[in-house]
């Protein structure tokens, strides 16, 4: 099964970004074929209908193909302002558009109808970013995607991790792995 991770962060010392790390290894030792993405990797601006009318980024175009190609994904992330992160907005508006004359495409659904994502939150307050999963949630059932049930939102993260970047509570890196084996079930039992 392959297995998209990535977080909706940037940041060099992102807790989402070592979240998602954590995700990768648990998956991959689940048996997953696991892409973590990077998110800076890619080249997006800000979402503007000005611009996509002139043509729509190349790595726009690789980041549908991503999306595509993986029937599973986890996304870890942030909480500003109790919502999710304007990253991890733009880069959904922008794989969600359609390029128009395009026939593979040119709905903008393509890349979401029928991916089971994994919800995952890190943040230093005791809520974990709790909230952006609540509002991420509804967007990605709107884009057609199955949200798995199993949610886990890591509460107090300036502390939860250790020098490599792993969790040092046990009880937190089992709930970690229940939405990756979650996503990992559902995914193989809706693929075509």
């Amino acid at each position: 099964m392959k297995l998209l991770i990535f977080a909706g962060s940037t940041r060099a010392q992102s807790f989402n970004r070592r979240l998602a790390k954590v995700a990768a290894d648990l998956a991959s030792q689940a048996g997953a074929e696991v892409t973590l993405l990077e998110l800076s990797s890619l080249n997006i601006p800000l979402y503007n209908a000005d611009l996509e009318a002139i043509g729509t980024p190349a790595d726009v175009i690789r980041l549908k193909e991503i999306l595509l190609d993986h029937p599973g994904w986890i996304i870890c992330s942030p909480e500003y302002n109790g919502s999710y992160t304007a990253l991890l907005k733009n880069t959904l508006d922008w794989a969600s558009s359609p390029v128009k004359g395009d026939p593979r495409w040119g709905q903008g659904s393509e890349p979401f109808a029928g991916k089971v994502v994994g919800l995952l939150a890190a943040s230093p307050g005791a809520l974990g970013g709790l909230r952006s999963l609540q509002h991420l949630a509804p967007l990605l059932s709107n884009l057609q995607c199955w949200v798995a049930p199993q949610q886990f939102a890591l509460g107090q993260a300036g502390s939860a991790f250790d020098a490599d970047g792993q969790l040092t509570n046990d009880t937190q890196r089992t709930r970690v792995g229940s939405v990756v084996n979650q996503v990992l079930w559902a995914a193989a039992r809706l693929m075509p």
